[in-house]
């Protein structure tokens, strides 16, 4: 069984994958995660040096290796995963993909808190990130969209969820 948890940045899909992977009894892999200690970078720095299309060409690689590697986990992916290089379609047909939805402006309250800034949206100014997201979405939509199960991140029941993901 293999799920894989999509949306947002800030849209708190790690702490959803965490808490679905301890339910189902099966392992959770963060991509962003396995990105950094498979390149030796983090992904803030990897942005500044190298840009976002080697970082999305690197992300699918490492996508492709994760998804191979394991039969049984819960894997978040990162904001703009499922967007690149057929990201979506290879995580539809590996497993059950969950779109964690959230407001544009939960997520803009949530990356105004954040402990670490998002390469994305560190030189946007706090007054417009919530047009920035809502633009972001507007283009991202049609992909997260796609996903196997649908759940609202602002009062996401994790007993649904788990409910949800057994009937796939």
């Amino acid at each position: 069984m293999k799920i894989f948890i999509i949306g947002y940045m800030g849209a708190g899909k790690s702490t959803v994958g965490r808490r679905l992977a301890n339910r189902l009894n099966i392992p959770f892999i963060d991509l962003d995660d396995a990105f950094e200690s498979k390149f030796r970078y983090s992904i803030h720095r990897f942005f500044d040096q190298f840009g976002e299309t080697r970082f999305r060409e690197l992300e699918h690689q490492c996508l492709l290796e994760v998804t191979s590697e394991n039969e049984n986990a819960v894997i978040s992916t990162g904001g703009g995963t499922p967007c690149f290089h057929s990201n979506m379609e290879l995580m539809d047909a590996a497993g059950t993909t969950i779109y964690l939805k959230m407001h544009p402006g939960s997520l803009a309250h949530r990356l105004s808190k954040a402990r670490k800034p998002r390469p994305v949206i560190r030189n946007i100014h706090n007054d417009d990130v919530q047009t920035f997201i809502e633009q972001q979405l507007a283009e991202r939509e049609k992909y997260y969209t796609r996903a196997h199960i649908t759940v609202k991140g602002e009062d996401l029941d994790m007993e649904k969820l788990v409910e949800a993901v057994m009937k796939r």
